[in-house]
């Protein structure tokens, strides 16, 4: 019984002790940003969503403006803090952000890259660490869809 009671013991230190290691890893900031002008593809792990991935299982639709240019920043700003969101990088149409998760603090990037002229906004969310993400990207961007939608 004490030796069952001890490896239960054991393998909790080591998942807690693995996921602390994680979240250590996760504050590590990427090589992230535009590349000619689009943004980066998602790698092949399931933690990532791109709206500039058609096709793919990463795809995520990109999300609609209806305001002016400036209107849409500036509600599109205070959705994300709303959010959670920290801002890392702000360019006239790039957005790059941080969030983290509430118990072990692993930090996900969120980019925007703001397509005014199509009336679009294209959204990258991604884990950095890990291999799957539960949909925890892809909910993020539909929620912050769907504040920006409902108040644009």
């Amino acid at each position: 019984m004490k030796t069952a009671l001890y490896s239960v013991a054991a393998l909790v230190i080591f998942v807690l002790l693995s996921l602390a290691v994680l979240s250590m890893f996760s504050r590590q900031q990427p090589l992230l940003g535009l590349r000619s002008g689009k943004l980066l593809p998602c790698p092949e792990t399931p933690n990532c969503v791109c709206s500039e991935a058609a096709g793919l299982a990463s795809s995520i639709a990109p999300i609609a403006v209806n305001a002016e240019p400036q209107a849409a920043l500036e509600h599109l700003k205070s959705v994300l803090k709303q959010q959670g969101g920290e801002i890392i990088t702000e360019s006239e149409n790039y957005l790059r952000l941080s969030f983290s998760t509430r118990i072990f603090r692993f930090v996900d990037d969120l980019e925007l890259r703001l397509d005014f002229p199509n009336k679009l906004i294209h959204v990258r969310s991604a884990s950095r660490v890990g291999h799957s993400d539960l949909d925890a990207n892809r909910l993020r961007v539909e929620a912050i869809r769907a504040a920006f939608e409902s108040n644009s």
